[in-house]
């Protein structure tokens, strides 16, 4: 009996490790090779992946161009896009035909981005016909990696580099964690946010490491428990809650933590942003905590009144109501005289705003640094290097 129920058992092992075993598909068996556009062989091999249960695409070691790609669900298992090579984006804009992504994962449960390759938008030319900053309905440009309603998944350990615009673009996902990715473009490049978030929700950035010509993160309306733990940031805008209020109907933004983590030489350090004459908005339970600044120009910033490049209408205060926001533990030093400065709108002014242990010194000529305070009565607590509130209005 013992020997039957033995014999039983392994067998069951045995078919449970067939039927679970991942099938591999490399682009090479579908004509994929280094050195040459492989946009037909992945999109033949994603199609084929994505109609067995659990399966992965290669794209081996290498150098390859690759044109604009939508790899579409949903699919019939677990699928994971392995890539360990270099892809190339064309240069050309004309060559995206109006699409506004170059690789597009869309309506996707299960997927496993990974492999430690790279992203390569070639974004260089592209940036010098990017005129958002003197155009309010600017053309937007293609990003690099899009992820539109992916569930339960998980992107880790891939780069992307001198994305035309937006690097990864995260809209309408649930439960997706992105870790050890790291992301690059010059300082000076324009709109190139590291990782933007929109309408998601259970989304976990971990360990990545950004530098960028804009915001390292940003997050945008509709987006509820997101964490972001140990990133590291510079150069470029810093990590942004918002814009927000610039459209209408925008969906409320809760639940955001920041642990962790350091910002050099940005723009800015931690902050929330949102447009003046806006429609009504929320954002709350938001929280900054244990973070390092090294030559931060504004290190801890609400700026209720966002304004580009002056294109918008300052006629009216921002209706975007923040509340329930802390920030805690940050330290190091700031570029900017004035390292703290809660600007809030007289319209709706911020509530149940946290300010505890802040040590940030100004290194530059002129004395220590300042804090200004508007519309907003923080609850102060601990170290407060600057003085909470040396200025108020």
């Amino acid at each position: 009996m013992g020997e039957n129920l033995s014999i039983v058992t392994i067998s069951l092992l045995l078919l449970l490790a067939s039927t679970s075993a991942v099938q591999v598909f490399d682009v090479k068996s579908y004509g994929g090779q280094p050195n040459a556009d492989i946009t037909q062989a992945l999109t033949k091999a994603w199609t084929a992946a994505c109609a067995v249960a659990g399966s992965k695409v290669v794209i081996s070691a290498g150098t390859y161009k690759l044109g604009v790609v939508t790899l579409l669900g949903p699919c019939k298992g677990a699928i994971e896009f392995n890539l360990q090579g270099t892809l190339k984006a064309p240069s050309d804009i004309a060559s995206f035909k109006g699409k506004d992504f170059w690789v597009s994962f869309q309506r996707i449960d299960s997927l496993t981005v990974s492999g430690g390759g790279v992203f390569d938008g070639k974004g260089q030319t592209a940036w010098q016909k990017n005129n958002c900053n003197q155009e309010y309905k600017c053309k937007i440009l293609p990003t690099n990696i899009r992820f539109d309603f992916v569930t339960n998944s998980i992107v880790r350990d891939i780069q992307s580099k001198d994305s035309k615009f937006f690097h990864i673009n995260v809209y309408g996902c649930k439960s997706l964690q992105i870790q050890h990715v790291t992301i690059t473009a010059p300082g000076n490049s324009p709109n190139t946010d590291g990782i933007h978030i929109g309408h998601s929700s259970s989304i976990t950035i971990t360990n990545a490491n950004i530098g960028t010509g804009d915001d390292c993160i940003s997050i945008g309306d509709g987006t509820q428990d997101v964490t972001v733990n140990q990133v590291t940031c510079g150069p470029g805008h810093g990590i942004s809650i918002g814009s927000l209020g610039r459209y209408q109907n925008e969906q409320p933004v809760l639940g955001i933590r920041v642990i962790g983590g350091t910002l050099s030489s940005t723009t800015n350090g931690v902050r929330i942003k949102t447009w003046p004459s806006s429609p009504p908005g929320i954002a709350s339970d938001i929280h900054f905590e244990n973070i390092i600044m090294n030559n931060v120009a504004n290190p801890i910033l609400i700026d209720q009144g966002y304004c580009p490049n002056s294109q918008c209408s300052n006629k009216s205060p921002s209706k975007v109501k923040i509340s329930n926001v802390s920030f805690k533990n940050i330290r190091g030093t700031s570029s900017t005289k004035e390292a703290v400065k809660l600007i809030c709108s007289n319209g709706v002014p911020c509530q149940q705003v946290v300010v505890a242990d802040i040590d940030l010194i100004y290194k530059g000529a002129g004395g220590s640094t300042t804090s200004t305070c508007v519309n907003v009565k923080p609850a102060v607590s601990g170290k407060q290097n600057p003085p909470a509130c040396t200025t108020k209005q």
